[in-house]
């Protein structure tokens, strides 16, 4: 069997492990979008933007692995996808075939609706470039940075920049960051760590519009007077890169995404879909999610390749989970990530929390800070379906 996986990051290489260690004894082609081997992204905003860590820190496995396990790697973008051919065309005219293909394709920046926010000279934040041109840019003392959104990749970056020594302002649309997401209590706790970084916050600031100025730029606001930088770091969310489902006939969600049974299957014959892209039905809860966790990535590949090499027990039904580190703080969430009414805020010693999220008096969530027996207890009760503590 001829295995062609479209992606290079870690729901893709996840793919490619799992297909082997399952047994699966086919020609794998892996066609990675950017000019390097996978690699680890969460450094990118933290310690590889702060130059504590190198490219070469980077690599999710050594330079040998595809050549030991007869995976080939190949540079390229994927174009075209006829499922009924099971052809793919990449964007430099080279048409690939396969019997079983897996759209691990990720996700790209967007850049927020307002007029100027197209200019280029905006900094973006998804590859080792971005991250590069961001600290060649802005990780000098005394840099006036604007960065707008205040999710966990905006937070991540302006604490690093912070640290370095550069102005930086993080204009929010919340009151109060993640509130949405984690409740208020744990948004406060953020807002008090980028202050301790050393980074401003200005809440409740939509962005207006973003106009270029002789020393950089100036972001206005709805409200409140602009704010003008050197730099500006756009931190205002993803979007799936589902650009081939629509010419290869593939539904998607209102979001983009591609649906998938427990395995990972789309409705396409010899089509799976992983990572980014995926709204996949997840096997404990019985509906479909859409996840852009790093480590769900690696779940979700790593299934898709089991489903791949004929093991039917393969299903995908842990709860989605991430880490973040903003400056020196790191928090640790796992949960179902669609929706909850009561929100259990929990304040320990020397500034640790957790936080237990439920949903009809059942808890779906838990998110802590220096309190990993209640994160580990917490999957426990998210993934068993017990009663909110």
């Amino acid at each position: 069997m001829d295995v062609l996986i479209l992606g290079g990051g870690p729901a893709g290489l996840a793919t490619a492990r799992g297909y082997r260690e399952a047994g699966g004894h086919g020609r794998v082609t892996l066609v990675a979008g950017e000019g390097h081997v996978p690699y680890n992204r969460p450094p990118l905003t933290k310690d590889f933007l702060r130059g504590e860590s190198a490219r070469g820190d980077l690599p999710m496995v050594p330079a040998g692995w595809f050549a030991e396990r007869g995976v080939e790697l190949v540079h390229g973008t994927a174009s075209d996808l006829d499922p009924d051919r099971r052809r793919v065309s990449l964007a430099d005219g080279r048409e690939l075939g396969y019997d079983a293909c897996v759209l691990a394709t990720g996700s790209t920046p967007m850049r927020p609706p307002v007029p100027g926010a197209e200019d280029l000279g905006l900094h973006v934040m998804r590859t080792i470039e971005d991250s590069e041109a961001l600290r060649s840019a802005a990780g000098r003392e005394g840099a006036r940075v604007v960065v707008i959104g205040s999710g966990f990749i905006g937070c991540e970056a302006a604490a690093s920049l912070a640290v370095r020594g550069a102005q930086v302002t993080v204009l929010a649309e919340d009151d109060v960051p993640q509130a949405s997401r984690l409740g208020p209590e744990a948004g406060e706790r953020i807002a008090g760590w980028l202050t301790q970084a050393g980074a401003e916050l200005r809440p409740g600031t939509p962005v207006a519009r973003i106009e270029r100025t002789p020393g950089g730029f100036r972001v206005h606001v709805e409200s409140g007077g602009p704010a003008d930088a050197e730099v500006v770091l756009l931190a205002t969310g993803v979007r799936p890169n589902g650009e081939l489902a629509g010419p290869a006939g593939l539904d998607r969600t209102a979001s983009g995404r591609i649906g998938a049974d427990v395995h990972l299957r789309t409705l396409a014959d010899g089509l799976l879909v992983a990572g980014d892209l995926a709204a996949a039905r997840n096997a404990a809860v019985h509906r479909s999610l859409a996840v852009e966790h790093w480590g769900e990535a690696l779940n979700q590949g790593e299934v898709a390749g089991r489903t791949l090499a004929g093991d039917d027990s393969a299903s995908w039904a842990t709860a989605p989970g991430f880490w973040s580190t903003i400056g020196d703080h790191t928090l640790k969430h796992v949960a179902w990530g669609d929706g909850f009414d009561d929100a259990r805020f929990r304040a320990y010693e020397a500034g640790a929390f957790s936080v237990h999220y439920g949903l009809d008096g059942v808890c779906v969530g838990v998110l802590t800070h220096d309190r990993d027996e209640d994160y580990e207890r917490g999957r426990e009760l998210v993934e068993s379906g017990a009663a909110l503590p």
